[in-house]
């Protein structure tokens, strides 16, 4: 067994994450930055006491403090600013032997006396260099104790100490130890330098890998260069000296990109059919269906971002993927990829909550194949048919038309000045042309307010353009409108008979809080003003609610449209209120003068 073992070679087998982990800050993968302000830092002498580097898993925060722990205390430091690697400083820290830089564990070494242990070790001088680094890993699982008993080495620490703690939980450390820290937030690795670097490293080892394939394992290690190499030796383990996409795809377990642009093409083409036939294929390889519906969603956020050239950029994905990515986006429309987004974003919602999570993929994918066709009818709904303005009198042309009609007959017999119509006209209702009253008056006036005040017809609308003269505004208040209207006189009693007879009508269609204010008489003023007083706030609200049908009741019932509703709201009578004590002492011995004897007999006190 050993002699087979041996033959392999497997002995000398190092993961990726450790044979190629940086040992300078050039070699320091997306985090430029943060490496550029600590040789600033080295090169002006400004170094702090202590350091905390935060951030997610696997972007280089404890490789960061070593190469900082190590430049520090470098012989012969390079002109930018790097470790030589050569020095005595310098190779025993690469060899794990070096007396000036210190890691602790703060996961196992959590607790006070392992703290005051260090601050024991602290106060020694180092043998060799300037400085003695203390680097604490995962320091933000320090209990409580311990992190009270490190505040005054941290924050008064001899001269030859520095710290650099290290946590991925930066808001679980106390505020007290954050202060005293210079903080640098590690941000997650950008899926382009995780491939690029993967690139480097494959040409080192030999292995022929695909870009499509190095970009997938940068999006599957979500930022974490250490995920991304892990994964990349458990690749190359499977698939060999030749990475392909498909092997890939095929050990992680990912959703195939050509899945995705078939089920697109199936919703362009409102082929439901085959949409759930890709569906079944996509659940019999195993896959789930809530990643799928995920995975489909973040499909059309990409074609909507590609359906600009200056966002392509924005995919992180491989150039052969970008490329169908921007020809398939030429097919789609924003709007149908905003509401296939807006689909699927919910369907995701539901998943969870969903008894049958099968169906309402299915469900979804009917909607989003019917997104197309019902894209196109509503289009053709919206489509107005080709309007022409008629034409009309102006200094220009001061021909009239020939046939004038209905209220339109004063304006088109005057020979003053008139301006074009923009809009479309529209037949008035016959009750406004048999109505004598408004053929009495200018013709703006009847069409600009008559009962149901604009036209309006599709997206345009008739407004007050018509038989407006020379230096005169049109006016659109309710007053004009109405002195123009019958102004029959009426009887209090006929008044009282139709504001009762609304008051039944009310009550039959259920409105029980405004009859409570029909039920209030109304006072009838001159100039056929109706007061009304009400008790509350609520009362109002109900009559202002309602004041348009009552009014437009009362003014058609009795032939009058000059009749108008005023409303006042009681004040409560709080003159008889008792609020305080006294009062109520006061009042009970108006009724009962025993009460005061009776009081001064058992020498009683009243709390006012």
């Amino acid at each position: 067994y050993l002699r087979n073992y041996n033959k392999t070679g497997l002995e000398n087998f190092g993961v990726s994450a450790r044979k190629y982990r940086p040992d300078t800050f050039h070699s320091v993968v997306g985090q430029v930055s943060i490496t550029s302000t600590l040789k600033n830092a080295l090169k002006n002498n400004h170094l702090a006491q202590a350091f905390l580097f935060c951030g997610p898993r696997g972007v280089g925060k404890t490789t960061c403090a070593r190469i900082l722990a190590k430049t520090i205390n470098c012989f012969s430091i390079t002109n930018d600013f790097e470790a030589c690697n050569t020095c005595e400083s310098c190779v025993s820290f690469n060899e794990g032997h070096s007396l000036n830089i210190h890691e602790l564990d703060a996961a196992s070494n959590n607790s006070v006396d392992d703290i005051r242990n260090l601050i024991d070790q602290v106060r020694f001088a180092p043998q060799i260099g300037k400085y003695k680094i203390y680097i604490i890993d995962e320091v933000h699982m320090l209990s409580a104790a311990a992190f009270n008993a490190f505040l005054k080495t941290l924050e008064e620490p001899p001269a030859h100490a520095i710290f650099i703690l290290a946590t991925t939980e930066k808001h679980k450390i106390i505020p007290t130890i954050l202060s005293r820290c210079q903080i640098f937030d590690f941000s997650r690795i950008q899926v382009i330098d995780i491939a690029n670097h993967l690139q480097h490293i494959a040409q080192k080892e030999g292995v022929k890998a695909e870009s499509d394939a190095l970009h997938l394992i940068g999006q599957k290690a979500d930022g974490a260069l250490r995920d991304a190499l892990s994964i990349f030796d458990q690749l190359v383990s499977f698939a060999g000296n030749n990475l392909t996409y498909e092997a890939v795809v095929e050990n992680l377990n990912i959703l195939d990109y050509d899945y995705y642009f078939k089920i697109t093409d199936t919703i362009l083409k409102n082929n439901i059919s085959n949409a759930l036939l890709l569906f079944d294929e996509i659940l019999k390889k195993g896959f789930d269906g809530h990643n799928f519906i995920n995975g489909l969603a973040e499909h059309c956020r990409n074609l909507l971002v590609c359906q600009d050239s200056s966002t392509i950029t924005l995919l992180e994905v491989g150039e052969n993927i970008k490329t169908k990515y921007a020809e398939q986006a030429q097919k789609c429309s924003p709007q149908l990829l905003l509401n296939a987004l807006i689909i699927t974003n919910k369907a995701d919602l539901n998943y969870k909550i969903s008894k049958n999570q099968r169906l309402l993929i299915e469900l979804t994918l009917m909607q989003l194949c019917s997104l197309s066709s019902s894209n196109n009818e509503e289009q053709k709904k919206n489509e107005l048919p080709a309007i022409t303005a008629p034409k009309t009198n102006d200094k220009t042309n001061l021909k009239p038309p020939k046939k004038p009609t209905s209220v339109n007959n004063e304006v088109a017999d005057k020979p003053k000045e008139q301006k074009t119509i923009d809009q479309p006209t529209t037949q008035l209702p016959t009750e406004v042309v048999a109505d004598s009253s408004l053929n009495k008056t200018p013709a703006k006036k009847a069409i600009l307010k008559f009962k149901l005040g604009e036209v309006k017809t599709g997206t345009l609308s008739i407004n007050n353009t018509i038989g407006k003269k020379d230096d005169e505004k049109v006016s659109t208040t309710d007053e004009e409108v109405i002195e123009n209207r019958p102004k029959a006189n009426f009887t209090k009693e006929e008044f009282l008979s139709a504001w009762k007879t609304y008051a039944k009508k009310i009550k039959a269609q259920g409105k029980e809080s405004f009859h409570s204010v029909m039920k209030k008489e109304p006072l009838l003023n001159e100039g056929f003003s109706v007061e009304i007083v009400l008790d509350n706030k609520a009362m109002e609200d109900e009559l202002n609610t309602e004041k348009p049908e009552l009014l437009s009741f009362l003014r058609n019932e009795l032939k009058n449209f000059e009749i108008s509703i005023t409303h006042t709201i009681q004040k409560a009578d709080t003159s008889n209120k008792l609020y305080t004590n006294k009062d109520k002492y006061l009042f009970m011995v108006k009724k009962n003068p025993n009460l005061e004897k009776l009081k001064q007999k058992l020498d009683l006190d009243i709390e006012y």
